[in-house]
């Protein structure tokens, strides 16, 4: 068992705390914001300190760490802090949860946080400080590049591989064998047929209102 720090005040920080508490070998003892967004002296019941002085509270030597952010300005906040809690010298833990299908051979890197009924296909490359929500599906061979947010039920078919910095909607869909570029910004619902250059934004059609009352259609 590790004891664990995490960085964030949030609803990622919240659900980091339960998930790391229920379903893996580290105990959170405590949370951490920067001092200028620090409105709380506990959290969850535990407490919160600067992360300024962290270090003194929680020494890295004895403690790890998770930096529980969000895809703000498409990962680069949580990659930030990411490179400050390592430059502070913490291990960054990462969470793969018991009821994801982790097939690959490969382990993902540090400060990921994989939630359940993910399918993780063999030969599968997943870097550091990636986000997979649940249900999504990485094909057999794919690459995730650091610090990326997949949201839900997205599915990346064999082969692909996913550039740094990006950010996939629910229920997107990759086509096999294609490159997302870095900071590729892939909407809700949207399909993918070929290569993205980097940072670019593919948002589909929006489904339009149709023009009688549900009162009014036979069904």
């Amino acid at each position: 068992m590790a004891d664990l720090v995490v960085f964030g005040l949030g609803d990622i920080a919240r659900l980091a705390h339960f998930y790391f508490s229920t379903d893996s070998p580290h105990r959170v003892v405590a949370f951490t914001v920067d001092a200028a967004f620090r409105t709380a002296d506990e959290f969850q019941g535990l407490p919160v300190v600067p992360f300024e002085e962290v270090e003194r509270a929680y020494p890295p030597s004895s403690h790890q760490m998770f930096v529980a952010l969000s895809y703000a300005q498409m990962n680069a906040l949580r990659a930030r802090k990411y490179d400050e809690a390592k430059a502070r010298g913490y291990t960054l833990a990462s969470y793969v949860s018991s009821r994801c299908s982790y097939v690959s051979q490969h382990p993902p890197g540090d400060n990921c946080f994989i939630l359940e009924d993910n399918t993780v296909q063999p030969f599968v490359r997943i870097g550091s400080d990636v986000t997979l929500w649940s249900g999504n599906h990485i094909g057999h061979d794919a690459v995730v590049g650091d610090h990326c947010f997949i949201s839900s039920h997205v599915v990346v078919s064999g082969h692909v591989s996913i550039g740094t910095h990006c950010f996939l909607g629910v229920n997107a869909t990759l086509r096999n064998g294609i490159t997302i570029g870095d900071r590729s910004l892939i909407g809700a619902g949207a399909l993918i047929m070929k290569n993205t250059p980097p940072g670019s934004v593919w948002v589909p059609e929006r489904t339009a209102k149709f023009a009688k009352t549900s009162d009014q259609v036979d069904l």
